[in-house]
């Protein structure tokens, strides 16, 4: 059993930053997503995937990982760099 450890990005469809300094533990899938076939909507029978815990931190969600013997990755979250403009920028 796998999992991987991120932060969670910032929304790209709103400009609030709520829940990015949250970090989680998703578990990897161990089974590809099949069509159902009288419904035709995408699923599996791994139960873990639908589990997703949340952190203060990245320490804490790896004690957690080593405490239940759970094999982790941790993703680390690339800087931001900002592209700072002026309104008048546009008109040059």
């Amino acid at each position: 059993m796998t999992a991987r450890i991120y932060q969670r990005p910032k929304n790209a469809m709103q400009s609030g930053k709520a829940r990015t300094d949250e970090w989680v533990l998703e578990f990897v899938p161990a089974e590809a997503k099949r069509p159902d076939p009288l419904m035709g909507w995408a699923g599996s029978g791994d139960m873990q995937a639908q589990v997703v815990l949340t952190f203060a931190d990245a320490a804490e969600a790896q004690a957690y990982a080593d405490k239940y013997g759970i094999e982790t990755r941790v993703a680390q979250t690339p800087p931001r760099r900002l592209k700072i403009q002026a309104y008048a920028d546009n008109f040059r």
